[in-house]
């Protein structure tokens, strides 16, 4: 059984910044990927970052150079430093995550969601 752990939501004011974490954990042999996608209201769900265990990541555009993402391989965890926040990134934040098994059969499992308000 694989369990996700998602912290640090809340509201913040324009141009401030805030901090997820996602922290995986159960029979993981491997983590493949993290990553963190968001949901605006009226809006279709849309990767914002993601990262491989070996480091390399990717951003959505309208994030590129203001949210960055991390892992921490010793604790399974990700994290996305969000910069220069804009009204524009409410949403509810979730994390997922691409493992496989030590049977060598892959999964991806979801948090429940952590909502994020930026207030203008």
């Amino acid at each position: 059984q694989v369990q996700l752990v998602e912290s640090g939501g809340g509201l913040v004011q324009a141009g401030g910044s805030l901090k997820l974490s996602c922290a995986a954990s159960g029979n993981i042999f491997r983590i493949d990927a993290m990553g963190w996608y968001r949901q605006a209201p009226g809006k279709q769900r849309e990767l914002v970052a993601s990262i491989t265990t070996s480091g390399s990541t990717k951003y959505a555009d309208s994030v590129k150079d203001r949210f960055t993402i991390s892992r921490d391989s010793a604790s399974n965890t990700a994290a996305l430093e969000m910069n220069s926040l804009k009204p524009e990134d409410t949403a509810v934040y979730t994390c997922a995550v691409e493992f496989t098994y030590e049977s060598g059969s892959a999964e991806v499992n979801w948090g429940q969601g952590t909502q994020v308000t930026v207030s203008s």
